[in-house]
């Protein structure tokens, strides 16, 4: 059963035009634990989901007026973006109707008639992997790192709470050509061949991409000051210990660091080392958490 599976009571939004298909997969869902609620129209899944976060969102995709493909992309990259996995519910099987399901920002595609063991068995994986991923940035916001997820073209998918305050104020810019240029140009490549992508009071420093395929970005208030001698000064620390710290706030390795500022791997460990000793701390994740809240804080 899918309750015992997922551990707690699953919420799922049904959305299709066709009564037939909305009582079978209802019933199906509801018969595996699942709480089912429905919508004959994209707009109202919308409206829906502002109200209650589902777990996940199955979606017809060809519907009257707002169809299936415009309403994910208005779930997915509207002006409240959310986080639950779509699954599309489509009799339409040629390619191009699944490229652009996934375009869109579904997770996958079934085609009908539905076959409801099929059905069952992708919403277990999909609702697992989405908790996985929902924990991982419930941990980001706990420790206070301001992380953002895009996709190739520069479009926002998720972001930690702390990230998302701060798009609030630098969402225009993002719409900028530049600003997609930059997001496609850092895909599979390493962290420190990527330049920061920096407006007049913002800087944005690539920290990595995912398995898949999003690009994390750190978004970062440009400031006046140099952020070295900012560090330096709240945590007495010599010039190069500065710089060393900097550069790890960023999400560099010891190894991109040793490349960035000229030095051996060893020097870059003992350096961290007194870093670490005069942070009062004894590992990078916490070095980083103090040194960004420090820097955030300007």
């Amino acid at each position: 059963m899918a309750y015992n599976e997922f551990g707690r009571k699953c919420i799922a939004l049904v959305v299709d035009d066709t009564p037939e298909t909305l009582g079978m997969v209802s019933a199906a869902l509801e018969d595996s634990g699942i709480t089912v609620l429905v919508a004959t129209d994209g707009t109202s899944a919308i409206e829906l989901t502002r109200r209650v976060t589902p777990d996940v969102i199955l979606m017809d995709a060809m519907m009257p007026g707002m169809n299936g493909f415009e309403t994910c992309r208005a779930l997915k990259f509207g002006p409240q973006p959310v986080m639950t996995p779509i699954i599309f519910m489509t009799g339409l099987t040629e390619k191009k109707h699944l490229l652009e399901g996934l375009a869109s920002g579904g997770v996958d595609y079934i085609t009908k008639p539905v076959v409801v063991e099929e059905l069952l068995a992708r919403l277990s994986t999909h609702i697992v992997n989405s908790r996985l991923l929902q924990s991982a940035r419930d941990a980001l916001d706990t420790s206070g790192r301001s992380v953002l997820a895009f996709d190739m073209n520069g479009r926002i998918l998720w972001g930690s709470q702390k990230a998302n305050e701060f798009l609030k104020q630098t969402d225009p810019q993002l719409r900028d050509p530049a600003w997609q240029k930059w997001v496609a140009g850092c895909a599979n490549k390493p962290v420190s061949a990527v330049p920061p992508f920096e407006t007049s009071e913002h800087s944005f420093q690539y920290i990595g991409m995912t398995s898949s395929s999003e690009i994390l970005i750190k978004p970062m208030r440009r400031m006046s000051l140099k952020k070295e001698n900012v560090l330096a000064e709240a945590f007495e620390l010599t010039p190069r210990e500065a710089e060393v710290l900097y550069w790890l706030t960023l999400g560099k390795t010891n190894r991109d660091i040793s490349a960035i500022l000229g030095l051996s791997a060893r020097t870059v460990n003992k350096h961290l080392e007194q870093i670490f000793q005069k942070m009062g701390i004894d590992n990078r994740t916490s070095a980083a958490v103090m040194a960004d809240r420090v820097l955030n804080s300007l």
